[in-house]
């Protein structure tokens, strides 16, 4: 079968970006609303629930992605037969999934005590409260999820972002003047299976409308199932160890710390992963290109090109991580207040989990297009082990600011540098290595000394409304970095291999 594949992107592209940035927006003020008129210990319960439930979606990592992969020859074949047969391999597993949610949840609740330390909301069932966020998670996989699997290989993702956007700006618009009106949480949390069963059912009504002759219906050859299992395998130690460094570190802070400074982490993190997923449609889209030049350019072209993107890319991260260091604060005390911020040592830890988090993005992109997932499940398995063990005994030790080092550590040591051995022995040969490493380490030593003097300026600025401060240090940091880079890099070639890129 053939479609437009221009089309679609475009498509794809235009509704996408859209519906993450307005659901990005929507948290800022649904979790505004929580802290003003419930309090912070219930931003702490409900980041405490989504993490936990994060975790038992491990379960679901892997297949989804699989059998999408083995959807797209069938369909450009019009094998309407292998279709279905995956279809109906899809739902059941589907099902079973929804089962372990349901079972693995539930028996958490004897757990629940031991994972919230200090006070927590006392006009609330927090048992109930977790068993409706339960039950939202798992209703999805009994009620036409799989449905989701044909948009994705048919290359129309943007009928699933319109679906999504309409139902979250609904539930978040409904979940603000429910507790502006009501104060009332329950009814807040009551709003999410409704939603969720409002777009599944749309998302199966859209899709029997468009694909009239998908049935869940036939049976998979053995060779074909065998595939699946290794693929599903490979993707979900991958997805679980990158979903669980910040689950495992919000457990972590309620378990040793308790609710309050849960929510508040969850806050600066929020901000975070917001400027992550910004950044994140830069590295996806390159990965369409990376995966072409690795097929047809020799080593040595894509080693050089993999240098002028990671340059261009680091240039990038490391003016967000300045204007993190220097904007956090003025941004949290204008939407939430004095009362809910971290020390300034906090706000540094998380810059640099930040520039960590980014180190390894264009390298993944080469680890990708070789397809050595499967080689790297051992670092992934590493990785988790050392962020699990290294999160309860600095945690222990040093509070929020230890559970969040934990988390740089396990990511320096096996996501950046045990991750790049296995990529350079596996592609780009073990004496580029060296090189890789040291150019690392220079761009490090660039974002730090920027972020320094960024730093050191903005504090002498002294301006009674907060958001002309945001303004006018966002404008230092932007003018001082963009000084700095220039300085250090007019004279090297990679710098105007870059620009050229760009105009490209």
């Amino acid at each position: 079968m053939k479609f437009n594949v221009k089309l679609n992107a475009k498509r794809n592209m235009m509704f996408g970006i859209s519906n993450k940035i307005i659901l990005m927006v929507l948290p800022f003020i649904v979790k505004s609303i929580i802290n003003n008129y419930l309090g912070s210990e219930y931003l702490g319960l409900n980041s405490l629930f989504t993490s936990i439930l994060q975790v038992l979606l491990l379960s679901e990592m892997g297949l989804s992605s699989a059998l999408v992969y083995h959807m797209y020859k069938p369909i450009a074949e019009n094998d309407q037969s292998k279709i279905n047969a995956l279809l109906k391999l899809y739902r059941l597993a589907y099902y079973i999934i929804g089962i372990i949610i349901l079972a693995v949840g539930l028996s958490i609740i004897p757990l629940m005590p031991y994972l919230i330390k200090g006070s927590y909301p006392t006009d609330i069932n927090i048992i109930l409260v977790y068993i409706i966020q339960l039950i939202n998670t798992s209703i999805s996989y009994f009620l036409f999820g799989y449905k989701q699997s044909l948009l994705l290989a048919y290359q129309r993702e943007d009928i699933n972002s319109i679906i999504n956007l309409v139902v979250q700006l609904g539930l978040q618009i409904s979940q603000v003047l429910l507790l502006i009106f009501t104060k009332n949480y329950y009814f807040y949390i009551i709003c999410l299976p409704v939603a969720t069963i409002l777009n599944n059912l749309w998302i199966a009504v859209a899709t029997k409308k468009m694909f009239p002759d998908a049935r869940c219906e036939g049976k998979l050859e053995p060779a074909t199932l065998s595939n699946i299992k290794k693929l599903v395998a490979g993707t979900f130690i991958q997805r679980a160890c990158s979903t669980t460094r910040n689950s495992l570190d919000s457990i972590c802070i309620s378990s040793f710390i308790g609710l309050t400074l849960t929510g508040i982490y969850n806050n600066y993190y929020l901000i975070l992963s917001g400027l992550t997923a910004i950044i994140h449609i830069v590295s996806t889209s390159l990965s369409g290109g990376i995966g072409n030049h690795v097929a047809i350019k020799t080593v040595d072209e894509n080693f050089s090109e993999l240098k002028r993107l990671d340059f261009l890319y680091m240039a990038i991260a490391g003016w967000a991580t300045t204007c993190l260091l220097c904007l956090y604060q003025p941004f949290m005390t204008m939407w939430m207040g004095k009362k809910m911020l971290l020390p300034i040592s906090s706000v540094i830890i998380l810059c640099i989990y930040f520039y960590v988090l980014k180190i390894g993005d264009m390298k993944l992109l080469y680890t990708t297009a070789n397809g050595l997932w499967w080689k790297m499940k051992y670092r992934s398995i590493g990785e988790t082990i050392c962020n699990v063990v290294l999160n309860i005994s600095l945690g222990l030790l040093f509070g929020i600011n230890g559970i969040v080092l934990a988390t740089i550590i396990s990511l320096l040591t096996c996501n950046f540098i045990w991750a790049a051995q296995i990529l350079f022995s596996n592609y780009f040969g073990m004496s580029k290595l060296k090189q890789y490493y040291l150019y690392h380490i220079k761009y490090a030593v660039f974002t730090v000394t920027a972020c320094v003097i960024a730093y050191m300026l903005c504090t002498l600025i002294h301006i009674d409304y907060m958001l002309l401060t945001i303004i006018v240090r966002g404008l230092v940091c932007t003018t001082v970095f963009a000084g700095c880079f220039f300085i250090v890099n007019f004279k090297n070639q990679l710098f105007y291999d870059s620009l050229k890129m760009i105009r490209k």
